[in-house]
């Protein structure tokens, strides 16, 4: 059967593809270390105990119908005031803050809203997603290589080429996949650039938008703070929609609570947009991280001891790939600053296997270290990068006893590699 042009020509998942592997081997019995996905296990990191209660409670109490377009009020106050608090950002809640069922939709919206078929997007790579999103409207992508010298983050000197006649640019930070982030001083840089050049615009031309997305804010580590553009340069406010919500700081991936904010020109499009997807939150999640975000004890207790589970699993990830590296074998990797993630560096490509394949390219050594030594990881090349030798690994699955466990195979699957 005939389906459209659009569907003919997307790209699968190079996450689902792994996820298949690792879910076949774990029917046959075998433990895998699963660092692929960005979720969370929820008998590791289960919800905040006050959320849940609050969600069994909206039940209870029927709130089963039909939310708002634009979420329900007492939870648009409740981020409003969350965000004030977190980051001294003022938003109406009225007019400029938006709600949806996770972040996912809002991102999508956001483009949707903003973009044009042919309308040039900008984005760091590696990334996530963004160059899907362009697929889907028919954008003109640009994919600009960031480095580890600076952490895989975007520098000025990276974006400043491509910004003349763009019309968003797409950052994160904490970044997935990296779990690395911005600098004051370097995010200031390219909000200095995107600021010039809408000064340069005329009134009948769009400006360059940036669609920042700060659903791992919560999540830093150590002396990495998190900032944002219009914190850093107030006149950007009206050119920066931000993508946030519950689904990372609080675990709560499933309970599919997002929200974004933004120029109320902008938000009221998205609404209309995300009221014709139906992609709300369901009102009792709602109204119960609502409740949830109030409770200012309850969110600095959960958040206190999330934060340190999760970056005791990231330790434990660095320090055994550091172990390796000093001890010789060809791995890397950087600092764990923010989000659940760690950016390993494995470079075996062209080694051939025990059994005599040669590893041609990073998803063949990453299924051999799947068989070998029972860890699955995501290439980088499946967020938009060239073919490289680095790699993310997600702990929102494994803890970090497993975690330890799993570095004596991984030692004994590179030795084996010639």
């Amino acid at each position: 059967m005939k389906v459209s042009a659009l569907a003919q020509t997307l790209i699968g998942s190079e996450i689902i593809k792994i996820a298949g592997e690792v879910n076949e081997m774990k029917a046959k019995g075998v433990a895998i270390a699963n660092l692929t996905i960005g979720d969370f296990d929820s008998k590791l990191f289960p919800i905040p105990q006050e959320l849940e209660t609050n969600i069994v409670k909206a039940y209870q109490d029927n709130q089963t119908n039909y939310p708002p377009a634009d979420g329900v009020l007492p939870l648009r106050k409740s981020v409003a005031t969350f965000l004030q608090e977190q980051f001294n950002l003022k938003y109406d809640a009225a007019s400029e803050i938006l709600i949806s069922g996770g972040s996912r939709p809002l991102i999508y919206a956001t483009y949707l809203a903003l973009i044009d078929a042919g309308d040039t997007v900008v984005y760091p790579a590696p990334s996530w997603n963004n160059n899907h999103y362009v697929h889907l409207l028919g954008a003109k992508g640009v994919a600009v290589p960031t480095s580890p010298e600076h952490n895989f983050m975007p520098t000025g000197a990276d974006l400043k080429p491509y910004l003349k006649g763009a019309t968003l640019l797409a950052l994160c930070s904490p970044l997935n996949p990296t779990g690395t982030m911005f600098s004051a001083e370097g995010l200031k840089e390219i909000c200095e650039l995107v600021l010039a050049e809408n000064q340069q615009r005329g009134a009948d031309e769009k400006p360059l938008y940036i669609l920042y997305d700060q659903i791992y804010s919560q999540l830093t580590f150590g002396n990495h703070r998190h900032v944002d553009p219009v914190s850093l340069i107030p006149a950007l406010r009206d050119y920066t929609i931000f993508i946030d919500g519950s689904s990372k700081c609080f675990a709560a991936t499933g309970v599919r609570v997002g929200w974004g904010f933004g120029p109320a020109n902008v938000i009221s499009k998205m609404k209309a947009i995300v009221g014709h997807m139906g992609a709300w939150a369901p009102k009792a999640e709602q109204m119960a991280t609502a409740q949830f975000l109030d409770d200012k004890t309850a969110v600095t207790s959960f958040l206190n001891t999330f934060k340190t589970q999760i970056k005791h699993s990231l330790d434990t990830l660095y320090k055994g790939i550091t172990d390796l590296k000093n001890q010789g074998f060809a791995v890397d990797a950087i600092e764990p600053m923010g989000a659940i993630y760690l950016t390993l560096k494995i470079d075996y490509l062209d080694k051939t296997t025990p059994d005599g394949n040669v590893l041609q390219n990073a998803t063949q050594l990453n299924f051999y270290l799947i068989k070998e030594a029972n860890i699955a990881l995501v290439p980088f090349a499946a967020f938009g990068t060239d073919d490289l030798c680095w790699f993310r690994a997600s702990v929102g699955a494994c803890s970090a006893t497993e975690i330890e466990s799993k570095m004596p195979a991984l030692k004994k699957a590179l030795e084996n590699l010639k």
